[in-house]
């Protein structure tokens, strides 16, 4: 995966709040999904949660990054973001944001781009209080997208997945998903409390897989909206094995057996690793979100 080297980021799309105090909270500090009770609840990448309020553990992997001075000053360029994690993730919501502004524009509806928050440890949302254990996670109270960039460590380091930049780019679009179907109507569907292999809730995530997969089937061809040119130069098949590889890892099979060493269908939130892949790939292959119709 590489981005275009003389593109200029947008970092108004994304708030650094990293190493930021809140109320209650003291000094963050370094995060990672390590309650074995949460991973097996599966809050893993998608809705914002009723918050756990768990404490925030850390597991020493730290992420390639930019200085203490924020995205603002060090992502600049698509060179930042080939070198840089959160650089990466500033470019990606550059390129999610102008595919579904356009895709939405060819649809004559309108989309109302939400930001990403990077943030270390916890956070507070309009959703409630949030710490890293949850992942990565989209409020639609205050239609925006957090994420801690030490998730991407623990992909590789509690998951197993590669987690390489295009596994990255999988799970911010996927939460992208969630605020197109926020900004659609069908982000309710999930919000009836049950959970099951048929669920609303497990439908909800596996079309935001879809929809991940429908941007990055575009990816290499959304039209910058400074330079006119796609942020994204270059997606190769080995790229998108990379983001498959991490929806495998998350799904709710997977984790089951891995944190409580049985499978348990009627708790599932998210969907089976096999799902993961299939509805990421039904959008890559197609391009087309009328094909995410997961509710059918």
């Amino acid at each position: 995966m590489q981005f275009d080297d003389n593109a200029s980021l947008d970092t108004s799309e994304v708030r650094d709040e990293r190493g930021s105090r809140i109320p209650g909270g003291g000094a963050t500090v370094g995060g990672g999904i390590v309650g074995i009770v949460v991973l097996v609840v599966g809050l893993v990448f998608g809705i914002g949660p009723d918050q756990l309020g768990l404490s925030s553990g850390g597991d020493g992997s730290a992420p390639s990054s930019s200085s203490a001075a924020g995205v603002e000053q060090a992502c600049r360029t698509g060179r930042d973001a080939d070198t840089k994690d959160d650089c990466r993730v500033v470019a990606v919501v550059n390129s999610v944001q102008d595919f579904w502004a356009q895709e939405s524009g060819r649809r004559h509806v309108a989309y109302t781009k939400a930001p990403t928050v990077l943030f270390t440890g916890r956070v507070n949302t309009a959703c409630g209080d949030a710490t890293s254990e949850v992942g990565p996670f989209y409020c639609p109270a205050d239609r925006t997208v957090y994420l801690d960039l030490g998730f991407f460590g623990d992909l590789r380091t509690k998951f197993g997945a590669s987690a390489g930049p295009f596994a990255q780019a999988y799970v911010v679009a996927h939460e992208y998903g969630h605020h197109v179907q926020d900004l659609q109507g069908t982000l309710g569907r999930s919000q009836n409390g049950l959970t099951g292999a048929d669920s609303a809730s497990v439908k909800t995530e596996l079309q935001a897989d879809c929809y991940a997969g429908v941007w990055a089937h575009h990816a290499t061809t959304v039209k910058d909206e400074s330079t006119g040119r796609p942020l994204i130069t270059s997606l190769t098949e080995a790229d998108v094995r990379d983001g498959l590889d991490a929806a495998a890892a998350v799904g709710d099979d997977r984790i089951q057996e891995e944190f409580q060493g049985r499978v348990t269908p009627d708790t599932w939130t998210h969907g089976s690793s096999a799902q993961r892949q299939q509805w990421f790939g039904v959008g890559y292959r197609t391009g087309d979100m009328a094909r995410c119709d997961t509710f059918r």
